[in-house]
């Protein structure tokens, strides 16, 4: 019939849902990992593109692969109700402490370290997957236990567990990791909502524990840190103490962000870089080598898309359907933080040289892989947080 608008065919209801789930992600915090992705891939391909004779391109293939992994398992962990990380909690922690064994027997001695375990033309690091089982498992048990957190021997059982996995990190060696754990069970425990007494507790405890490893136990004649971890812990303190041995790492560093200037020297003028001077300059230095080829302003505009990530993370704590997915926020984004903080101050002589990676940048598969896997966790969070407020 004439002047007749046509039916319209609805939209099955499963369609209907999706597009509504997809529509309730954080797309802000989408744009800006996605930034910092590309971003990161570009400043590798400058960073490393005189590393390898012949292949340019060698390392940012590589990292390009590990981001289209980590993309898929950004995308599984979105679709995966938090809740059920919840309930799965035993077999998280009984997963991260295998992962954290596995170093043992399987992965060969790497500078002082059994850390990687090669599969193939990759290297796979267990510890690296386990920071975010780590935090999903102990956010858990926290949640389980929500109405008991004044008990101090709760708060003794959630931190005696998460020392297991800790110690087995750090007797790797690797003290860096072990810290970005620490720093994980540190803001779990706190948005979980402990007392502030306890946690006054917790943190002398922590720093009386730093000082006897550092300084009174080797007074003592105990060693407890391996002789190079000794050495950066204490240069840090005094980097100009030995600039051709223990410091020369961190004095070199210094040297390739001052010398970036304003805009940058470029791929071909970053002669820090591109000639060596500056060692790691593809994982534990990446920031440094960027400031050197980028300048203030490339540096700049990295650490604006971190802090924007960080904002977004934040908030998603405060948006959270239960206390699970608040803990579990607030565990990924304060060692994501944590992580940024350490590494990008290392380089510069604020922060002690611990081997932290650089998230999204450092050369790197196991951690990019989980970065996104996290921030995929975090849109879970986010999605059905906005999914219970709206009262569908």
């Amino acid at each position: 019939m004439l002047g007749t608008a046509a039916p319209t065919r609805a939209l099955p209801r499963q369609h209907v849902d999706i597009f509504g789930f997809v529509r309730r992600l954080d797309w802000i915090l989408v744009v800006a990992v996605g930034a910092l992705v590309a971003y990161g891939l570009w400043a590798v391909a400058g960073i490393t593109r005189h590393d390898v004779p012949g292949d340019e391109d060698y390392y940012v293939v590589r990292q390009a692969i590990a981001a289209g992994l980590g993309f898929a398992g950004f995308v599984a962990a979105v679709a995966i109700d938090p809740d059920r990380y919840r309930r799965a909690q035993a077999w998280l922690f009984g997963v991260t402490i295998v992962l954290m064994l596995l170093v043992y027997p399987l992965a060969d001695t790497t500078r002082g370290s059994k850390r990687w375990i090669e599969l193939g033309p990759f290297q796979f690091q267990p510890s690296e997957f386990g920071k975010l089982l780590f935090v999903l498992a102990l956010a858990g048990f926290l949640a389980d236990r929500a109405r008991r957190l004044g008990d101090l021997r709760v708060v003794a059982q959630a931190v005696g567990l998460a020392l297991i996995p800790i110690a087995l990190v750090f007797k790797q060696p690797d003290l860096g990791t072990a810290l970005v754990y620490a720093a994980a069970l540190g803001a779990c425990l706190f948005v979980a909502g402990i007392r502030w007494s306890h946690l006054a507790v917790l943190l002398s405890l922590a720093a009386l524990l730093l000082s006897s490893v550092v300084w009174f136990l080797p007074a003592a004649g105990i060693e407890v840190l391996e002789p190079y971890q000794t050495a950066r812990l204490t240069g840090f303190t005094n980097p100009d103490a030995d600039p051709a041995g223990a410091t020369y790492n961190v004095n070199q560093s210094i040297t390739a962000v001052g010398s970036g200037g304003v805009n940058g020297r470029g791929v071909g003028g970053a002669t820090q870089t591109r000639l060596d001077y500056l060692p790691e300059h593809a994982t534990d230095f990446v920031f440094a080598s960027l400031a050197e080829q980028r300048g203030f302003v490339g540096a700049a505009l990295l650490l604006g898309l971190y802090l924007l990530v960080v904002w977004r993370g934040l908030r998603i704590i405060t948006l959270s359907r239960d206390a699970f997915g608040a803990i579990v926020a607030g565990g990924i984004v304060i060692a994501f933080l944590f992580q940024v903080f350490v590494n990008v101050g290392m380089t510069m002589g604020i922060a002690p040289v611990t081997g932290i990676p650089l998230p999204f940048v450092t050369v790197g598969g196991s951690s990019m892989v989980v970065n996104l896997t996290a921030i995929g966790v975090l849109q879970a969070i986010h999605a059905r947080g906005n999914l219970r407020r709206r009262g569908r």
